[in-house]
């Protein structure tokens, strides 16, 4: 789960790590209310910041800078509503104004290629750490982080100085290099960004931003960060698959995915987008992972979720028997579209299946039997690909 620049300050705040003052606000007035209050406490000058899950805001004109209130409701006015690669802005963060002397660059992240955790810093911060490494990447230090070590503020220190951070900045870098450490394990984090980290005129240093990614494998152990969620934007057939406890990620195409295992999955989404570029380019709708053991429950329940989208014009069941045989996927979609009709959902647009794995001629023999009538059976994945987008361009 990404957090907003707002929330991940907020974590920040809680570990000790500096940040500039600031609030949300979700209309002008509220942004000059705030400002207000920063003015009164004698800050006048404040910077309105889009809240949103992207980059490259202050290029898009969604970070401004006011010297008044009256500047930062007109500032804020401008910023809300505003469409910022493909999100909308709906809260903004008015804070006081930093007296910045330099900009710098750091992040932990999970390093999954090679199985480690990877600390990056660098001197030339407030743009894209890409851009840096591909121009100066002399300037770009890459440091593993040992997991049962750790970071204390030796080796904090030690890695700000490989990111050639100037002497006066180094013992506040590591500081808050040794907290935003605490922050990325004890949230169980696989990223943290601050960009820029800066250098005060008054020699201290500071995030000036920040980024957090939170690992949804931890949410069992890390309750309340499910009032981080930002349910208002989430899509609801996501938020209803979670409900449902499936593993459910909302696409852009037509044709509906359910398959066993993220792998198989993963394979599915890739026939399909190849096997859609003779059919008008019919693509993918969703990734759907229904696990090992394909019980009616969960069948009739993915079924629902990705019947529940208007986009979807044919449906993709690709199954492998494993553990769970085929005999029992295919009693699951009987008594799926058995479910659907009695929970009112009308199965009215086109299945191709495709069982494979143990026991998968009984299971295509229970389908046979069942005679329903827009399940149609397909013997291998490339084939019912394509069957699976041909029916979708034609809009059955």
């Amino acid at each position: 789960m990404d957090l907003f620049e707002h929330q991940a300050k907020e974590i920040f705040a809680e570990y000790g790590v500096p940040v500039p003052a600031g609030k949300i606000a979700t209309t002008p007035e509220e942004a000059r209310a705030i400002a207000d209050a920063f003015a009164a406490a004698g800050t006048s000058r404040v910077v309105v910041k889009a809240q949103v899950k992207a980059g490259g805001r202050g290029k898009a004109g969604g970070v401004k800078v006011a010297d008044s209130p009256a500047d930062a409701e007109d500032k804020a006015r401008q910023i809300l509503g505003m469409d910022i690669k493909g999100h909308t802005v709906h809260k903004v963060l008015v804070e006081e104004a930093s007296a910045i002397a330099e900009e710098y660059y750091f992040s932990f992240l999970l390093d999954r290629a090679n199985r480690t955790f990877l600390s990056i810093c660098s001197v030339e911060g407030g743009m894209e750490i890409e851009e840096v490494a591909a121009t100066k990447p002399d300037a770009v230090a890459q440091v593993p982080v040992v997991a049962l070590t750790g970071i204390d503020r030796a080796r904090a220190r030690e890695i700000a100085a490989a990111g050639r951070l100037p002497e006066q900045a180094l013992d506040g870098a590591a500081e808050l290099i040794e907290r935003l450490w605490a922050v990325f394990v004890d949230e169980d984090a696989t990223l943290v960004e601050v960009n820029p980290l800066i250098l005060t005129q008054d020699g201290r240093v500071m995030a000036l931003d920040g980024k957090v990614t939170l690992d949804g494998n931890a949410d069992f152990r890390q309750a309340e960060h499910e009032a981080l969620e930002d349910k208002a934007s989430t899509d609801p057939l996501e938020a209803k698959a979670k409900e449902k406890g499936l593993n459910y990620v909302k696409l852009d195409g037509s044709v509906g995915i359910i398959g066993n295992g993220a792998g198989l999955v993963m394979s599915t989404l890739d026939v399909v987008a190849y096997a859609g570029e003779q059919y008008g380019g019919q693509k993918p709708a969703n990734f759907l992972d229904i696990g090992g053991g394909a019980s009616a429950e969960v069948m009739a329940n993915g079924m629902e979720v990705v019947l529940g989208d208007s986009d979807v014009k044919s449906v993709f069941i690709n199954v492998f028997g494993g553990i769970t045989s085929g005999d029992a996927v295919a009693n699951g979609i009987v008594q799926a579209v058995k479910l659907l009709g009695e929970r009112g959902e009308t199965v009215d647009r086109p299945i191709v299946v495709r069982l494979d794995g143990n026991n998968a001629e009984e299971g295509r023999r229970i389908l046979n039997e069942a005679a329903i009538p827009v399940i149609e059976q397909v013997e291998t994945m490339d084939e019912a690909a394509r069957r699976a987008a041909e029916l979708a361009s034609q809009g059955v």
